[in-house]
């Protein structure tokens, strides 16, 4: 045994699994090259942005109180307009989460009687509630909103008939999400993204096309917003915030957009004047730095995951070869079992609670008990290792991040075994699997 293969015994992992993985990563390394290469084409546009925008020592101090005059965190949005290629940005540690931001950017820019639209069918558990699909307070349905969709087609293509249907005279808003959510659908390509909105622009050119685009910056060239999208939105504790962002959302886009949102987070007439950056900026800027090799850790864990599983006959999506678009990987466990264990094994590989057990809860904006691993600096951090998962039908675990390619392969090594400890997989499966691989390769 090598002192490699020795830390991963101390930590947990047996030699079944540690083997297993190296088979896996030895099939991975020339994906894994064009990643950097990736990782490099985005990191020389995010370090053009701040060399253009003159980002000094000063952005880095921040401000209290009103705010006013807050050079670094304009200084960050105009780093940020740039990169994502937009006329303006707001972004701010006021705005929570995603969900936030993703309800900033609606509320702001839908009025009484409009009506909101998605053509990739049902949104994110945590948005029905702002949308009103689950009644609850502020909806938008409480403020005269209608909200429609049309469902994806059984391959995950758009149902193009029935969108150009849907669409009329009330439909404002067009929103699109980017990534998966709780669903095992096809995440969304860029080039999918740009010829949707070129339909939907071609049908009803003066509907708003927003993008949720959680988890999924940085995993291409290109963003969005460089195809069309009138509004791009995310969380900085996903991979814009490559880690070190503490709190905090951005919505990037049409000018006349981001103003509405900003005099929502404020009040009218205040709007991007206030919103004091307190002691966040250095984290801000920092992380939106390192945002690009850190996502590209995440995307060759995500890669790991999808070959590991595949490999043991699990439904994953995407599969073990196909082009990545977000960081997310779905893996299809099949019982509620496969899905705790999984996570707890993720939970136990963490830096922070590694010694804590994660179990199935009702956690608020969801319709069934959720289960989450995620032992991070940063609460509820995804673009850090952390497994999720509804405990219902199909019993699929949603695995990302990884702020290092190290600690997200041993996260993946340590669910493998606590999957292997608890019986859902067995060791023969295991060896198996790479005699499978080993075959192929020769």
């Amino acid at each position: 045994m090598d002192l490699k293969q020795k830390q991963y015994a101390d930590l947990g992992v047996g030699e079944a699994v540690y083997q297993y993985g190296e088979v896996i990563e030895e099939k991975l390394k020339a994906r894994f090259a064009g990643i950097d290469a990736l990782a490099e084409f985005n990191q020389l546009k995010v370090l053009s942005a701040f060399q253009k925008n003159r980002v000094s020592e000063a952005c880095l101090l921040g401000t209290t109180g009103y705010g006013y005059n807050d050079l670094g965190r304009e200084t960050l949005e105009k780093v940020y307009a740039d990169v994502f290629h937009t006329e303006d940005c707001l972004i701010r540690p006021q705005i929570t989460c995603g969900t936030h931001a993703l309800a900033l950017a609606l509320m702001s820019n839908l009025r009484p009687g409009d009506e909101l639209f998605s053509p990739v069918g049902k949104p994110y558990d945590t948005l029905e509630e702002v949308i009103g699909i689950r009644p609850s307070k502020g909806s938008l349905a409480e403020y005269g909103i209608t909200y429609r969709q049309v469902d994806l087609l059984p391959d995950g293509g758009f149902d193009y008939e029935k969108i150009k249907e849907a669409l009329n005279e009330r439909t404002r808003l067009v929103t699109i999400q980017r990534s998966k959510g709780y669903q095992t659908r096809p995440t969304l390509s860029i080039d999918k993204i740009g010829e949707l909105i070129a339909f939907i622009k071609t049908c009803k050119p003066d509907v708003l096309c927003m993008v949720d685009n959680s988890y999924g910056e940085f995993t291409e060239e290109r963003e969005p917003s460089d195809v069309g999208a009138d509004m791009v939105v995310g969380s900085l504790i996903k991979n814009p915030g490559g880690g070190l962002a503490p709190i905090g959302g951005y919505i990037a886009g049409r000018k006349e957009c981001v103003e509405n949102a900003a005099f929502r987070l404020t009040a009218p007439g205040l709007g991007k004047e206030v919103g004091a950056s307190l002691h966040a900026l250095p984290q801000l800027y920092q992380g939106f730095f390192l945002a690009p090799t850190v996502t590209a850790s995440a995307l060759k864990g995500a890669i790991f995951a999808a070959n590991i599983y595949e490999n043991l006959g699990f439904p994953v999506i995407p599969n073990g070869e196909e082009d990545r678009h977000d960081i997310i990987q779905a893996v299809t466990l099949g019982t509620p079992e496969g899905v705790i264990a999984f996570c707890q094994g993720i939970q136990a590989a963490s830096p922070v609670d590694s010694h804590v057990t994660p179990e199935p809860w009702d956690m608020p904006g969801y319709d069934s008990k959720v289960i989450m691993a995620a032992g991070a600096f940063v609460s509820g951090s995804s673009i850090e290792l952390s497994a999720d998962a509804p405990v219902k039908p199909p019993f699929a675990v949603f695995f990302q991040g990884g702020i290092t390619w190290p600690h997200a392969r041993f996260g993946n090594l340590r669910a493998l075994q606590a999957l292997l400890d608890a019986g859902v997989v067995s060791g023969q499966d295991i060896e198996k699997a790479k005699e499978k691989l080993r075959k192929t390769s020769k």
